[in-house]
């Protein structure tokens, strides 16, 4: 058995759940409402607030995605009860974030400023040199605070200006540690 998959998931107070045909998994909570395809050759139960993921046999598929399906529920339940959050800090001279209706507005550098839309379900905040990326699908904060390196189309906060590793400048998540590199040196 998977270790993860056996685990039961607690369905807390004021959170629904109903699963439709084919595995269709709708979790309602305080803060809104998922909706998921998992898939359909998992066996889910609910008895007495207990969300339950069984697997049908022990094919490398089937293991491989009892796992998987556990926790998309169980980030779904989490999602809808406390939601998610990441933070990112803006690091640099002249490097400002600022937040401007539904729009960020990031000062990075270049010879114009960045600005960026809320996708629909997620929020920002900025707070002095950090800005705060939140909602309640885990998968959508952590994607739009990403660091994809595409730089000139991509939507992503992070990587507009990935942190350098001379002066470290750039945005980084408020967890992460800049290695930093030496200079060069003049020859004597």
């Amino acid at each position: 058995m998977s270790r993860i998959g056996k685990m039961p998931i607690a369905i807390p107070a004021g959170v629904t759940v109903d699963i439709a045909e084919n595995n269709k998994v709708t979790v309602k909570g305080p803060k809104g409402e998922l909706a998921r395809q998992l898939a359909p050759e998992m066996e889910l139960t609910i008895e007495d607030g207990v969300l339950t993921v069984k697997r049908p046999n022990d094919l490398k598929r089937n293991r491989a995605l009892h796992g998987l399906t556990r926790t998309l529920i169980h980030n779904m339940v989490i999602g809808v009860t406390d939601g998610y959050k990441k933070t990112l800090e803006v690091n640099g001279v002249g490097y400002r974030a600022a937040k401007q209706g539904k729009k960020l507005v990031l000062n990075l550098g270049y010879s114009h400023p960045v600005e960026m839309e809320d996708p629909e379900g997620l929020t920002t905040e900025v707070q002095d040199n950090k800005i705060i990326v939140s909602g309640i699908d885990k998968e959508k904060v952590g994607q739009y605070a990403a660091e994809i390196r595409e730089k000139q189309y991509a939507a992503e906060i992070r990587e507009k200006r990935a942190p350098e590793p001379y002066k470290g400048k750039g945005i980084k998540y408020d967890y992460e540690v800049i290695r930093r590199k030496v200079g060069k040196t003049g020859k004597k």
